[in-house]
């Protein structure tokens, strides 16, 4: 009878820990982790201004390391070393040892963007400090605790030293953009009359595209002031859209306008206001995407990386192209033909016209979205609320892509060229990147958004 009791209190005993051991893992593995880490980085690139460009670099490297660490722990999914350009075999975690992967996940995400990519660490240390406590909390050991943090280290350690290979930092050194007086060549425009960005991003290493020129766009319509030009009726389109604009024409506009630093002018003073970038725009839908479709974390990992790769891709796609054309904005054209008062809606961003980057950008990362959510996921994009805007809502990542693009020509600051060739470009990019990328270990079927 004795051992019978004894035996009945070590099988309550094994069950009580075996479950406890359960839900502790059920805990670790709420997808808000990883959202409000994402969500961190998405603050701290606001903060420090980064450009679009740059900004889609961090994103891209960061949501990878934030992949890597995570995918140990899904044996449906595989890693993307091999299938990322120079992206060479990741850290595996020790067999013999305990893992919180998605502690290392999160950890690999904030310890790559503090390594290499952001200007303010003591933000992201703020944050980590509260979100490893959190997850502490929820009944990880000491050991296993360590074992994470030591593990997402490594993996943040060998996607920092996978980037400092992609002519980054070189690039840095590399020449000016040189103001040149010809008439169809872009120039900095009012009222900042900020430098080029980024004028040598084509030299940056691409994820997944054999080269930065793979998707050039058809040439935009020849500079030409004559009235009855191609370009000067593009030109013209510009002019009398800004005169007879809806309200959700203008609302549309500023809600994708996306611009990381504007300048205000009220009299004869000025203040800046820092928005998200086109990407970053991209981002917090891929979030809202995540949380309706109650993907699990491992999905929703996939979904940033996703998002971040493509972004990329597309960012190197279109600034190749910009920087080949060098072709002059609106406001420029404008003001010298045939107004000299005008401005456009939006402020003109300091980087040549053709192709439009929010169109190559949206439309490739829609196709990304859309590959994993479907064709008809119907979304409200409450993204721009933080920033005082209203909500919008959407048919599909495609519905939402294509009035993103539509939104510069009301903003003043891209020709019509610029916006479907740019929808074109990144529905291209699109497609190659959900191509070539496999994350889970089945078949992606091609996705060609037309």
């Amino acid at each position: 009878m004795k051992y019978s009791i004894l035996t009945f209190f070590l099988i309550v005993f094994f069950l009580f820990t075996n479950c406890e051991k359960k839900d502790t893992k059920k805990l670790t593995q709420n997808p808000e982790y990883i959202h409000r880490t994402v969500k961190k980085l998405t603050d701290v690139i606001v903060h420090d201004i980064f450009s679009p460009p740059v900004a889609s670099r961090i994103y891209a490297y960061t949501m990878i390391a934030g992949y890597e660490a995570l995918v140990p722990d899904f044996p449906e999914y595989q890693s993307l070393a091999g299938q990322i350009r120079d992206l060479k075999e990741i850290p595996k975690p020790d067999p013999n040892k305990t893992y919180c992967f998605p502690l290392a996940s999160v950890h690999a995400i904030l310890t790559t963007a503090k390594m290499n990519f952001i200007f303010s660490p003591e933000k992201i240390e703020e944050f980590e400090n509260q979100i490893y406590t959190e997850l502490k909390k929820t009944g990880i050991s000491d050991e296993e605790y360590a074992n994470s943090l030591l593990f997402g280290t490594k993996i943040a350690e060998h996607i920092v030293s996978w980037s400092r290979t992609d002519n980054y930092r070189e690039s840095r050194t590399f020449p000016k953009y040189e103001i040149r007086d010809e008439p169809s060549r872009w120039r900095p425009t009012p009222p900042t009359y900020m430098t080029a960005v980024e004028p040598h991003w084509n030299k940056i290493r691409p994820m997944t595209l054999d080269s930065a020129a793979q998707f050039a766009p058809p040439p935009h319509p020849t500079f030409d002031t004559t009235r009855s030009s191609a370009f000067f009726k593009e030109v013209m389109e510009v002019y009398e859209v800004k005169k007879n604009l809806t309200k959700e024409q203008i609302e549309i506009a500023q809600f994708w306008d996306n611009n990381p630093f504007v300048m205000n002018l009220v009299g004869h003073a000025s203040f800046a206001s820092k928005q998200i970038s086109p990407g970053g725009h991209w981002v917090g839908i891929s979030k809202i995407a995540c949380q309706k479709s109650n993907a699990d974390i491992m999905q929703t990992m996939a979904t940033y990386t996703l998002t971040g790769l493509t972004m990329l891709d597309a960012f190197i796609s279109c600034w190749d192209e910009k920087y080949r054309s060098n072709l002059v904005r609106p406001e420029t054209v404008i003001n010298k033909y045939i107004d000299k008062e005008w401005t456009p809606l939006l402020q003109t961003p300091p980087f040549p016209e053709y192709t439009s980057g929010h169109s190559v950008v949206s439309s490739a990362i829609a196709v990304a979205l859309t590959s994993i959510y479907g064709e008809n996921f119907a979304f409200t994009d409450s993204t721009e609320v933080e920033y005082g805007f209203t909500v919008r809502s959407y048919q599909s990542f495609m519905k939402a892509a294509e009035e993103a693009c539509i939104s510069r020509l009301y903003g003043g600051i891209h020709y019509r060229a610029a916006i479907e060739n740019g929808k074109e470009q990144g529905l291209k990019i699109g497609n190659w990147v959900v191509n070539r990328v496999r994350m889970k270990k089945i078949s992606v079927e091609k996705i060609d958004r037309r």
